[in-house]
């Protein structure tokens, strides 16, 4: 494997108290950096000081969107160790967007180490306090300054960290939920089920829209009908009717695979819940509620673990889900999934890795 080189920071930034972190403003004091050229593939892995980086304005990723990123999280368990929650798959995914976005893939077993020895740097950054953690933001960007629409030939590949709060203002409480039958994320065929760049600028627009009109995210559905169930501006999208899990299948190419909702189907299946993973439209949905059928709506992702939905606007009325209290299946699977991820419960998925 290539020599990591790690030069530390003078000075070193004040940390922020636990009590008052929000998402994604503060970073800690180092990052990883690695560049790729035709010539040397990926070479000179580095830790250094976290800071600007000197790009020409002719830079391809400010003008073609070609890039990728990742997220995931570090935390402190209940015994005080910093561990993560399954980053080997967080790599392999971007392996996975790499390959759709013409960028050379990486060696995800260095990567993997790099993370964790700029996590040993960084552990006093890992905060303690209830619902708080260290956002990881692996990503890579096109770095030719060429204005011309092809690959790029050079690229950074990099990791930064944030100590972080709670996503959602609410917390671990039901959010409500605009569905848009007007705009669409992604389409079969696109890259809506890889984590590029692009695919969140295109969500920008109904997610400003939601939020004027006082929802907290949008659900998108398919853009081809209009009608199918896809995923949530930051969260794969689950319901829970008539005792049955169901979730959005992943055949249409168009939605992400998220890591948290492949181990929210294990969990589970784990339960004895049956899981179905299918279209389903929101005709469905509505249907379901009219019926008293649908039981529990709840989203999942790395920045907001699982997060109950309370009321789904759709067509011009409310789904109101559980009188918009959180239910007990996304209570035990929040605890469950929560638990093993801070060594309260064991581990039989061997989904936590320490540091150290």
């Amino acid at each position: 494997m290539l020599p990591l080189r790690i030069e530390k920071a003078k000075t070193l930034k004040e940390k922020p108290k636990d009590s008052e972190l929000v998402f994604g403003t503060q970073f800690t004091d180092h990052m990883f950096v690695m560049d790729h050229t035709q010539e040397k593939g990926w070479h000179d892995p580095r830790i250094i000081p976290y800071g600007p980086l000197p790009m020409d304005p002719a830079t391809m990723v400010f003008h073609y969107g070609q890039a990728i990123f990742e997220g995931l999280k570090a935390y402190r368990d209940d015994s005080g160790r910093v561990v993560t929650f399954r980053p080997g798959d967080n790599f392999a995914r971007l392996n996975r967007s790499a390959e759709r976005m013409c960028i050379p893939q990486i060696d995800e077993e260095f990567a993997l180490q790099a993370m964790m020895e700029l996590l040993r740097i960084e552990k006093d950054w890992v905060p303690r306090q209830k619902d708080t953690s260290l956002y990881i933001r692996p990503f890579i960007i096109a770095t030719d300054p060429f204005l011309g629409v092809r690959p790029s030939y050079t690229y950074k590949f990099m990791i930064i960290l944030s100590p972080v709060g709670a996503y959602y203002p609410e917390g671990f409480n039901p959010i409500s939920i605009m569905v848009t039958d007007k705009y669409v994320r992604a389409c079969p065929g696109g890259v809506g089920n890889i984590k590029a760049e692009g695919n969140y600028g295109a969500s920008l627009y109904a997610s400003k829209l939601a939020k004027e009109q006082g929802y907290t995210q949008v659900l998108w559905l398919d853009a081809q009908e209009n009608r199918y169930v896809e995923e949530v501006g930051t969260m794969n999208i689950f319901f829970k009717i008539d005792g049955k899990i169901i979730t959005p299948s992943l055949s249409s190419g168009s939605i992400l695979p998220g890591i948290t909702r492949d181990s929210v189907i294990k969990l589970a299946k784990e339960m004895a819940y049956p899981v179905e993973e299918r279209r389903i439209s929101m005709d469905e949905v509505d249907a379901a509620f009219a019926k008293g059928k649908l039981e529990e709506v709840f989203g999942s992702g790395t920045a907001a673990v699982v997060s109950p939905v309370g009321l789904l606007r759709y067509k011009g009325h409310d789904i109101v889900v559980n009188d918009q209290k959180t239910g007990p299946f996304v209570q035990k699977l929040y605890d469950t999934l929560t638990g093993i991820q801070f060594g309260k419960l064991p581990d039989t998925h061997n989904w936590v890795m320490p540091i150290e």
